[in-house]
């Protein structure tokens, strides 16, 4: 097989267990309330904390590729993983809950920042926006995976298990990294070799594009956060709009793959960012007023349709030797938007008391990426003209 594909894979596996164990917690939730006394206003900071660490070091992470090697880094990574599943999993006290959950953070930071540096690497200029699409479908999936069976097997096995077993995962992943991943040429101190300053137009470029890709993120985290609460006033119940979100969040998981196909085969980027994102924004604007039923099916259809053409430009940009600190860039917004935009969702429900107002914010956030991306397009037009893409 192809070097390329053979690290794709093994770079999509090991971040499928990073959703795996992000979602983890909220899987076993209601056992740890009962087990620690909690209330779940700490479940909530348990599972928001896996993301922050991600605005402190994004950029420093990026720096210890380069001085050390990106294979080497995001080997530790999965070790830290490891480590804060296992801590948590041992936990007998709410403290060591929030020691796990932090140490396993900061190695999901690592391995997010740098794995999507080293798949630019390998597919930059060719096959970057279908790679981009693979590649991002890991966490959902891991997502979905631990949501058909982390609740189940802590049901019959007790709560420890589900941290346990993304231990188990992290574990299986470093060892993929360790003896199956070959490192590309770029790795580390190679992509250092020559000027290490990143020019201002991909500093430009990478904000937006990072822009663009924390309000997708934090809108998705603001859309499948504060819909169920909308769906029950219209008359569902719990239940079915679990069931609802969820068969919408696997319809994603299959858009974001037709939309990087379509995209690689036949281009047509700006078509699928109206398409998706502009379906997507204008789905949520009408979600409070409609059968949710319907729209949120399309939703799922549309959201992920674009996610390829928002993951290309970094690649497709930055020049080998600024792409380690570009990404740790890029990550930097993601981080911030997946951090910042969902408790200012909640700060306007509690502001409005209604539970449209996160959904009407949400569908706001995503039409504005459409403006956001129009000027990328414009950066990136004028970034390809004064500085060839060497890979």
């Amino acid at each position: 097989m192809d070097s390329r594909w053979t690290a794709l894979i093994v770079l999509t596996a090991a971040r499928a267990s990073m959703g795996f164990q992000f979602q983890s917690l909220a899987s076993v939730s209601p056992l740890l309330v009962r087990e620690f006394g909690i209330g779940y206003a700490d479940i909530g900071f348990l599972i928001g904390l896996y993301m922050p660490p991600g605005i402190a070091l994004a950029l420093p992470g990026s720096a210890l590729g380069q001085r050390f090697g990106d294979k080497r880094v995001v080997a530790v990574g999965l070790i830290l993983m490891a480590v804060g599943g296992a801590l948590s999993g041992f936990a007998e006290t709410y403290p060591v809950l929030v020691a796990g959950r932090l140490i396993a953070g900061i190695g999901a930071t690592l391995l997010n920042v740098l794995m999507s540096k080293m798949i630019a690497d390998w597919f930059a200029a060719r096959e970057i926006r279908l790679a981009m699409a693979v590649f991002v479908n890991s966490f959902p999936i891991g997502v979905g995976l631990a949501l058909l069976s982390l609740g189940t097997a802590a049901d019959a096995f007790g709560w420890p298990v589900a941290f346990h077993a993304t231990t188990a995962a992290a574990f299986a992943a470093w060892l993929l990294v360790t003896f199956v991943y070959r490192p590309h040429p770029n790795d580390g101190k190679a992509s250092a070799s020559g000027p290490r300053r990143i020019s201002r137009h991909e500093i430009a470029l990478i904000s937006i594009a990072g822009a663009i890709w924390g309000i997708y993120n934090g809108a998705f985290a603001i859309t499948f956060g504060f819909a169920p609460n909308l769906l029950v006033e219209t008359g569902l119940t719990i239940g079915a709009a679990g069931s609802l979100l969820s068969l919408a969040a696997w319809l994603i998981v299959a858009s974001v793959q037709v939309g990087g196909i379509v995209s690689q085969r036949w281009g047509h980027p700006i078509a699928l960012m109206l398409l998706g994102t502009g379906g997507w924004g204008l789905g949520l604007l009408a979600l409070p007023t409609v059968d949710p039923v319907p729209v949120v099916i399309v939703i799922g259809l549309l959201q992920g349709l674009p996610v390829g053409v928002i993951m290309a430009p970094p690649a497709e940009v930055l020049r080998p030797e600024s792409r380690a600190i570009g990404m740790g860039l890029f990550y930097t917004w993601l981080y911030m938007g997946h951090a910042g935009l969902p408790p200012a969702a909640g700060w306007i429900q509690d502001l409005t008391g209604k539970a449209a107002a996160p959904i009407y914010f949400a569908g706001a956030l995503v039409l504005s990426t459409l403006l956001l991306f129009a000027l990328a397009r414009r950066l990136q037009t004028r970034a390809l003209q004064s500085a060839p893409l060497s890979a």
